[in-house]
């Protein structure tokens, strides 16, 4: 996977985490028509292959991202002429399927076997909220803020914020966030749970992901899925589904080969070595 090939991301798997880098800073990251082909693609490619371990999302510059780029919104039509340039049914049609798709952009986030941590600076705007709510972890700098932008600009946010944000903060507050318009600074996003922790800069905040990155790249690989599904599933059911998902989950893929080794691991005062994934099929005879 060569870094060139990507418009908005330098990629790159290092001791098995895979970084994603947004790389468009004098845009301050926005959101354009490349960008919502090319996320999905690298997060299949990470999630199929056997290199990776763990994922981290962060960005160049200023800004994290101001969120999705106003040439986007040319596939609309003019937006001070109507939303799509026209009432029809089938104008109507393209734009909820236009919907659908960028919001498998960031459920691709949420079903990779991979935990997926997002390293936040500056603006975390529009899209930026869709994207990292969509993400297992969040850490922030002291200058980073979020802003469910969409009501500032006469729209509903229709990519993930009000369906997963309410997961991870009180409603209430998502209400009031997505009602208004205002920001919600880093300490208010460390206070109401959002982010996991805040730091003083993008560097501390690098060097502290990568270390809970390493950390989470050293335990079972098959775990660490199972951990991430169950969790997701739990989420949206019940706690007696849940329970049964789990007991149904490690019945099938349970590894007690990954459990031998890091009992020896921990009885011969080592690092346990587990296998990687192996690379998932791609359709059938893959």
């Amino acid at each position: 996977m060569s870094e060139s090939e990507y418009t908005c991301f330098d990629v790159e798997v290092r001791d098995h985490v895979a970084h994603l880098v947004l790389k468009r800073p004098e845009k301050a990251n926005s959101m354009i028509l490349e960008f919502w082909k090319e996320l999905p693609e690298i997060t299949e490619e990470i999630t199929s292959g056997s290199d990776a371990r763990v994922v981290v999302l962060s960005a160049i510059g200023r800004h994290f991202s101001s969120g999705m780029d106003l040439s986007v919104f040319g596939d609309f039509g003019d937006p001070t002429s109507g939303v799509g340039g026209g009432q029809s049914s089938r104008t109507r049609a393209q734009i909820r399927n236009t919907a659908l798709r960028a919001q498998q952009t960031f459920n691709a986030l949420e079903q990779s076997r991979l935990p997926v941590i997002a390293a936040i600076q500056g603006a975390c705007v529009g899209g930026g909220v869709d994207m990292v709510s969509a993400c297992d972890l969040r850490y922030a700098t002291q200058d980073a803020f979020f802003t469910i932008q969409e009501i500032n600009i006469g729209m509903t946010a229709d990519v993930g914020t009000l369906q997963r944000m309410p997961k991870l903060v009180p409603e209430g507050v998502v209400r009031e966030l997505a009602f208004t318009g205002r920001r919600m600074d880093a300490e208010e996003a460390l206070d109401r749970g959002f982010v996991n922790a805040v730091y003083h800069d993008h560097d501390s905040m690098m060097e502290a992901v990568g270390d809970i990155a390493a950390q989470i790249a050293a335990k079972s690989p098959m775990a660490i899925w199972g951990t991430k599904q169950s969790m997701n599933f739990s989420r949206d059911h019940s706690v007696a589904d849940g329970l049964e998902y789990i007991a149904t989950w490690n019945a099938a893929m349970f590894d007690t080969d990954d459990m031998g080794e890091a009992f020896r691991a921990q009885m011969e005062r080592r690092d346990p070595d587990f296998p990687d994934h192996r690379p998932m099929g791609k359709g059938f005879g893959a």
